[in-house]
């Protein structure tokens, strides 16, 4: 499969038909979708939607959805109460999209269970890359939430700087950025 990514721990791999029902349970989650959709719930057939323009992106232009999982060298996710249940092996999701005129932003979501251990980080981190890398991109954009703490921590993590305050349906968003020579 073309567009595989893997980091030290994880494998990123274009979404296809046969997640439908992994990403519709994800996404769907209220903690998951809280910062990713705005609160609202994507329906069945705007995940079917965009799983086909993810496919459609990926022929075309080398970007689209990437599901995260756990990668051989990764221990499973946990807590103190035991293993963390994933839907189907699914960590979570990252990719990039347009970003209105302005560019391709990265974006993620993870399940709650894995939050807390770098996962987001890493994958934006093999996306970012993977953007000004191979894709050739002058840049990588992303665009959070004032109330997203942990997202505003992987983009400063990324070395992404801020550039713009935009408004949002939850508020103020800012808009960061990052560059091959600053990432």
């Amino acid at each position: 499969m073309g567009h595989l990514l893997s980091t030290e721990r994880l494998v990123l791999r274009p979404v296809t038909a046969d997640d439908h029902a992994a990403l519709l349970a994800h996404w769907t989650q209220p903690d998951v979708r809280r910062f990713l959709f705005d609160g609202a719930a994507p329906s069945a057939a705007e995940v079917a939607e965009t799983i086909d323009e993810s496919i459609g992106d990926f022929a075309a232009r080398g970007f689209g959805v990437w599901l995260i999982e756990l990668g051989s060298a990764a221990r499973p996710v946990s807590t103190a109460a035991g293993p963390v249940s994933t839907t189907a092996g699914l960590v979570g999701t990252a990719g990039l999209r347009p970003l209105g005129s302005s560019g391709l932003e990265i974006f993620y979501s993870l399940a709650p269970g894995a939050w807390g251990h770098g996962y987001a980080t890493e994958a934006a981190r093999a996306v970012v890359e993977y953007g000004l890398g191979p894709l050739g991109l002058p840049e990588v954009l992303a665009e959070v939430d004032e109330g997203n703490a942990a997202s505003v921590a992987v983009v400063k993590r990324l070395g992404m700087t801020p550039y713009a305050v935009v408004p949002g349906l939850l508020g103020p968003m800012t808009r960061y950025r990052t560059t091959a020579a600053t990432a």
